[in-house]
């Protein structure tokens, strides 16, 4: 098993970090609180947690406490694919009102062996039904925990892995992930490029949903070739804070990021240096690994979650950026090995 420094290069100061100085740090004490505030906060932090100072000194508590080790791919490649994500707004109700919502349902009884053969990364993942045979409503016994106005904000959904939905009454529910089918995630983006619906360049969200809309009777077929089919649960009354991350702490908007939890320990204290999607400057700042994804895969590589509203989903519709990841340590302990670890909770929230 490799060390990160042994593919990476040599640790830095954390002030030579490229835009270190101009990053307000603005939200990360709040991210690393919620970690802290665990039962048994992730290594190395039950001992940092008792250390950290507030709000004034975090800056130089950070700069004398760690160093930064720049991350590269097996192949010794310093950048890698920055994405985005957020929890979607939605509208919807906890009993059908018409034909046209979209259940979201609750995990059956198989898909906890489903969970369990994808986490065996020897073994062969069972499969359950598709998304077309689970939503032409020919597979019985599933228990919908709310419905859904929009289809095609239903099926992001399903990307996303989380949301707030307003019902009727006003009052907010927060559904998140809960598993999923065993099948292989595909990309729509990819379906609509190769059928030469839109260009590579063109797929983002917010193209994907446009295209979507304006073509009703191809669109149902379109969601339908992604096999995977996602399951929810209800997360309570729906509050200001982010949805939980796998880490199982509320997400900070800006701050919280998902990676392939095989290469990056959860909890680790991050450095990103990329590009905003909507101003294209530079989008340098420190990250808290706290989510993860199944087809987040690699060293670097990062998704960021950007909260919720208008924004939030347009600055993670349009983020598809290459960029670079530092891992934060404590100056005096070695970064951990590799985990072997096998990434199987969500599906990838790339679009190609």
């Amino acid at each position: 098993r490799v060390l990160f420094r042994s593919r990476s290069g040599n640790a830095i100061a954390v002030r030579d970090l490229p835009g270190w100085t101009l990053d307000r740090l603005d939200g990360l004490r709040a991210a690393l609180s919620r970690q802290c505030a665990m039962r048994e906060p992730p290594a190395p932090w039950p001992a940092l947690c008792r250390e950290m100072p507030g709000e004034a000194d975090l800056r130089a508590w950070i700069e004398r406490r760690f160093v930064a080790w720049p991350l590269s791919d097996d192949k010794g490649k310093r950048e890698g694919l920055i994405t985005g994500y957020h929890e979607p707004l939605l509208t919807g109700s906890l009993r059908r009102e018409s034909d046209a919502q979209v259940p979201l349902f609750a995990p059956p009884p198989e898909i906890q062996s489903i969970a369990q053969s994808a986490a065996n990364p020897r073994g062969k993942v069972q499969r359950w039904h598709t998304r077309a045979e689970i939503e032409s409503g020919s597979v019985q016994g599933l228990e919908a925990i709310a419905f859904i106005d929009d289809p095609v904000e239903a099926f992001f959904l399903h990307v996303q892995g989380s949301a707030r939905v307003k019902l009727r009454d006003g009052s907010w529910l927060r559904v998140g992930y809960a598993g999923h089918n065993g099948h292989t995630y595909r990309a729509i983006g990819r379906v609509l490029v190769e059928r030469g619906a839109l260009s590579r360049e063109e797929v983002t969200a917010p193209s994907i949903k446009a295209w979507l809309r304006a073509n009703p009777g191809a669109a149902t077929e379109v969601m339908h070739s992604n096999p995977r089919y996602v399951f929810f649960r209800t997360l309570g009354t729906a509050s200001a804070d982010g949805p939980l991350g796998s880490l199982g702490v509320p997400l900070t908007a800006g701050r919280s990021i998902a990676t392939d939890r095989s290469r990056i320990p959860q909890g680790a204290l991050m450095y990103l240096d990329g590009v905003d999607p909507l101003s294209r400057r530079p989008l340098r700042r420190a990250v808290v690994n706290q989510d993860t994804g199944g087809a987040i895969i690699g060293t670097v590589r990062a998704d960021v979650f950007w909260g919720a509203g208008d924004e939030a989903e347009r600055r993670a519709g349009l983020m598809r950026e290459q960029g670079k990841l530092w891992l934060l340590w404590p100056a005096d302990q070695t970064p951990p090995a590799r985990s072997e670890e096998h990434t199987s909770e969500l599906q990838s929230r790339q679009y190609l």
